[in-house]
């Protein structure tokens, strides 16, 4: 692996690790790619235009996710399945064209002038969120996810805020995107709204469903799988995009429920008991 390849691969993981957090609770977002944007361009404006480090612009990268997050999650999280989608799709729609309409942050033509990601930055911050995560599937947070996500009425009916422990959620997603967004930014010198589009966030959630929806461990090897494999078939050379997704639609057909398929530990001792 090549150190741009392993720098990329980090920051999927990331990436990917966000949509799993909001995806605890029962919700799909299509929206990670928008607040990863956010994360980027804010990150900039603080390190480029304030001239401030970069670890004061990470932290308000999450910071601005997670308030647009909120904004804008609450009345969505009220809706449900293909609805629910279809708003967090308009919301990637609507901050790709914001971007594009802001002349501070360049607009169309980008923004330039970040620096001062390593990849030591990146893998550790992997480091930390994936020792969030286990310590969180051994708590009895990890239950009450599983529990609103098998059956969010029976949740409902024993006292648990459905709404609220989804937006908590969500806001979290958004600004571990937005985190991971910064980093980006800093580590390609030079972002533009081409880089974060819809597409962008629909590669997140493919990761997710890739390596498999019920385990951390999951969205790891899928982010993996399919950032290194478009490399693996170069030697396609014209072909390389038509057989990365021939091979995409292969696994989905043979692995429905991901690379990963098994449950959470906590899901597995609470059916058990």
């Amino acid at each position: 692996m090549t150190a741009e390849y392993a720098f990329l691969t980090g920051i999927n993981i990331l990436l990917a690790w966000s949509v799993y957090i909001i995806l605890l609770s029962g919700t799909l977002s299509f929206a990670n790619g928008a607040f990863m944007a956010i994360g980027g361009y804010v990150a900039g404006i603080v390190t480029v235009k304030f001239g401030l480090p970069l670890a004061a612009g990470l932290a308000a990268a999450a910071l601005a996710a997670a308030v647009v997050g909120l904004l804008a999650g609450y009345p969505a999280l009220r809706t449900r399945g293909i609805y629910l989608m279809l708003v967090t799709v308009g919301l990637a729609f609507m901050v790709e064209s914001g971007v594009q309409n802001i002349s501070y942050i360049g607009g169309v033509k980008g923004m330039g002038g970040m620096q001062g990601t390593t990849i030591y930055h990146i893998y550790g911050a992997v480091l930390v969120v994936g020792l969030a995560l286990w310590k969180l599937t051994r708590s009895p947070l990890q239950r009450l996810l599983d529990a609103v996500r098998e059956d969010e009425l029976v949740a409902g009916a024993l006292g648990v805020n459905v709404v609220y422990l989804r937006l908590a959620l969500f806001c979290f997603g958004a600004a571990l995107a937005a985190f991971a967004g910064g980093l980006y930014s800093h580590h390609m010198f030079f972002i533009a709204p081409d880089h974060f589009t819809v597409i962008v966030s629909v590669f997140v959630v493919l990761y997710v469903i890739m390596g498999g929806v019920n385990n951390m461990w999951g969205p790891v090897l899928g982010a993996t799988v399919l950032t290194l494999l478009p490399e693996a078939f170069r030697v396609v050379g014209a072909w390389r995009q038509t057989v990365f997704g021939l091979a995409i639609a292969l696994l989905l057909l043979f692995r429905r429920e991901g690379l990963m398929p098994f449950r959470m530990a906590s899901v597995r001792r609470a059916r058990r008991s």
